[in-house]
């Protein structure tokens, strides 16, 4: 299905947790009806007691509080933050609970991994930044290099309405009783002139809007288009598209991850740098920290930001969420960030360096492609495309 774009809505930018979090805390602090948050990790650091401090006052003065988390990114979370925000009479739900840590069972792989909050009906957030520290022990001085979105207008009853379908579908698993009826949002009207839409992915009537949205916009593409990605591994439709753009002159530059963070992404996602490069496509690995991003901008007036990777597991087994802008202004702001972003902290991989790697470098980032493909195989899902 092709996500519905709605006019009238204000979309802001906020990058990095330095934006993004004191956001959404006034956001919650000035809740007066009901807070929705889902996230894949909800750490127990100094930014999720925060976040979980303004949550639990906000029940204490009455506020409907419902928080989702992942079973397995915030498994910690049911006998950590969680009691907390419970006696105070918020409620919260695991997405998948994680059972038995050493069974392999294909369904493990299918995660909440959108991050999405919904403040009265009336402010939406959607992006890719977890609850979590900007900073820790593993990323150094620089934080991690993410963006999200705060939404104003017709487009936040289209998130609370995804949030409400997904905790009744979750409370539905773990009770097997129907959850009391919910009204919709508020409509929050139209405080702005930018036309947006909600992009999900799940396993039913949404399993490839997200990965469709980007194939359509990468089609259309006529000057520029501008990736950053952390874990970038597309299938063969999505490398067709970025091909065949290059080859009729768009400019494709791709920003990935360079730091290493998994290994077996890492290396897999190498892996297609010789026949990306190959066509003229650019690619920078950015350094600085850690990139966490899942954004794009094509041809100055089409841009995404959201949860979803570029990858098997978010595309094809993972609940996601991307917000889709068909604005100038907004997409100049996100493109004016990335080059910033590759400018300071990222690495430009050329071919005639690229080609230079040692046998065993060569070895390692095909073995790990290979073996994410045995993974997709595994999983069930996607066909030949992802195994090819």
């Amino acid at each position: 299905m092709r996500p519905e774009f709605l006019p009238g809505n204000r979309v802001t930018l906020l990058e990095r947790g330095g934006e993004f979090f004191p956001t959404l805390l006034d956001a919650i602090a000035g809740a007066r009806i009901e807070v929705r948050l889902e996230t894949y990790i909800f750490a127990d650091d100094d930014t999720g007691r925060k976040v979980a401090d303004a949550l639990v006052a906000a029940a204490r003065r009455g506020v409907v509080v419902r928080v989702l988390v992942d079973g397995f990114g915030a498994r910690n979370f049911p006998a950590g933050l969680g009691p907390r925000l419970a006696a105070a009479g918020a409620q919260f739900q695991v997405f998948r609970p994680e059972v038995g840590g050493l069974r392999l069972r294909r369904n493990r792989l299918r995660r909440l991994h959108r991050k999405t909050a919904v403040i009265d009906g009336r402010l939406a957030f959607v992006g890719g930044i977890n609850v979590l520290a900007d900073v820790d022990g593993g990323t150094g001085p620089e934080p991690r290099h993410d963006y999200a979105v705060l939404i104003e207008g017709p487009l936040v009853a289209r998130v609370h309405s995804a949030a409400v379908h997904l905790w009744r579908l979750v409370r539905w698993a773990s009770l097997r009783r129907r959850p009391a009826f919910e009204p919709v949002a508020p409509s929050p009207g139209t405080p702005g002139g930018v036309e947006a839409a909600l992009a999900l992915r799940d396993n039913f009537r949404h399993r490839r809007d997200i990965e469709a949205a980007y194939l359509a916009a990468l089609a259309a593409a006529r000057s520029r288009v501008v990736i950053a990605n952390a874990y970038f591994l597309p299938g063969r439709r999505f490398r067709r598209r970025l091909v065949e753009a290059a080859r009729r002159g768009v400019a494709v530059t791709l920003l990935v991850q360079g730091r290493v963070e998994y290994l077996l992404q890492h290396f897999a996602t190498q892996a297609l740098y010789g026949a990306l490069l190959g066509e003229g496509i650019r690619i920078f690995e950015y350094r600085r920290s850690f990139l966490h991003a899942k954004v794009a901008v094509v041809d100055g007036w089409w841009a995404t930001v959201g949860s979803s990777n570029i990858d098997p597991f978010s595309l094809l087994l993972a609940r996601e969420a991307n917000v889709v802008v068909r604005d100038g202004a907004f997409a100049a702001t996100l493109q004016a960030s990335l080059e910033k972003a590759m400018a300071e902290g990222a690495e430009e991989i050329r071919a005639e360096d690229w080609k230079k790697a040692a046998w065993p470098v060569r070895l390692a980032r095909w073995l790990a492609y290979g073996l994410v493909r045995l993974l997709v195989g595994f999983s069930g899902y996607g066909g030949r495309e992802y195994r090819e």
